[in-house]
């Protein structure tokens, strides 16, 4: 199959043809349709994440067509349309067996543990827990975008931080899980913050429904929503990963208020600084978000068959393999205004 591949962290991608591994019994083969373009992405390539092997190929977001199941697979078929969380469960562990799919202790994750969905195909392993069976409604291009970013998003402010009508929400970071958030906080009735250093960025913000946009190169972020709110955000979420949004995502919140980290924290980011002492003063409470169960895709289904959210409004490059592979290189400038996703079919 062809498939863009690194041999090295910070090394070239090259599109290649590459052999095709023999499908595990409780595996699917994918034939890929559209993948997403992430930050996560990025970090494998640049070596921050200790899971990936070399050599490797990216990319998690995926929504395709099942090629073939493997011989215990029993819930899907050849054929199906599928997409997969970017965080696979292995159906035996403690934490698949209360439902956590999404932080199972065995876990696998194409684009990490394993080859990605930068190919032609992809395997899932475990398939007939973490796949997902798509709508009729619902085309590649719009389950790609679901796949790290919209999920991600709608698990922290819904499941994490509950996040009700009339709240004031801060989101760090409008990449494709900040905006993803917008979309998702706005369809919850909150009043939505918005705050990154790129104008195109903080356009697309506003086209998706934000009260307020904040240019963090320009303006003391802690102290304008501050303003804005006259006490604080009730709820705040970091969806870049950086020391400085996580620091002004807990700083920025009122008593009582609820921090969720979204964001990556790998590498040098490791280990940030946090404002204890507004923590312990202020009653607040800070978590964790990573991705969602595919049990849980239904209510999102749901959302956007209702008109209450719609994740293509997030697309705003659709490119081939080639140009995707250019762009994953470039992600630290953050190369593009909302959400790229690679359509396979070009």
């Amino acid at each position: 199959m062809r498939a863009a591949i690194f041999r090295e962290f910070r090394g070239p991608i090259r599109i290649e043809e590459v052999p095709v591994s023999p499908l595990a019994s409780h595996g699917a083969r994918i034939l890929v349709k559209a993948c997403g373009i992430c930050r996560s992405d990025w970090h494998a390539w640049m070596g921050h994440d200790r899971d990936v092997p070399l050599p490797h190929v990216p990319g998690h977001e995926l929504a395709g067509v099942i090629h073939e199941v493997g011989s215990s697979v029993k819930r899907f078929k050849v054929g199906d349309r599928v997409t997969v969380p970017f965080c696979c469960g292995c159906g035996t562990c403690y934490q698949c067996s209360i439902g956590n799919t999404h932080i199972c202790d065995a876990h696998s994750q194409p684009g990490f543990t394993h080859w990605g969905a930068f190919a032609e195909q992809v395997d899932i392993e475990q398939a007939d827990v973490n796949l997902v069976a798509l709508p009729d409604g619902i085309d590649f291009l719009t389950a790609a975008s679901l796949g790290c970013r919209f999920i991600t998003a709608f698990r922290a402010l819904v499941d994490q931080a509950r996040v009700s009508a009339g709240q004031w929400v801060a989101i760090h970071g409008c990449g494709g899980v900040g905006l993803s958030a917008i979309e998702i906080a706005k369809a919850a009735g909150a009043l939505v913050i918005a705050i990154d250093i790129q104008p195109s960025r903080l356009d697309s913000a506003k086209r998706l429904g934000a009260d307020e946009i904040i240019d963090a190169s320009r303006i003391d972020v802690v102290q304008r929503i501050r303003e804005i709110t006259n006490r604080g955000a009730d709820v705040s979420i970091d969806a870049l990963g950086h020391p400085q949004t996580c620091w002004n995502s807990i700083a920025c919140l009122a008593k009582r208020g609820k921090h969720v980290q979204v964001g990556l924290m790998l590498a040098d980011h490791a280990a940030p600084a946090i404002p204890m002492d507004a923590v312990i003063a202020k009653e607040l409470e800070i978590y964790g978000s990573h991705g969602m169960q595919s049990t849980q895709y239904g209510r999102i289904f749901s959302m956007i068959e209702k008109g209450l959210v719609s994740p293509q409004k997030l697309l705003s490059d659709t490119v081939s393999l080639q140009r995707g592979v250019e762009l994953l290189m470039r992600f630290a400038e953050f190369p593009n205004s909302a959400m790229t996703v690679i359509d396979l079919t070009l």
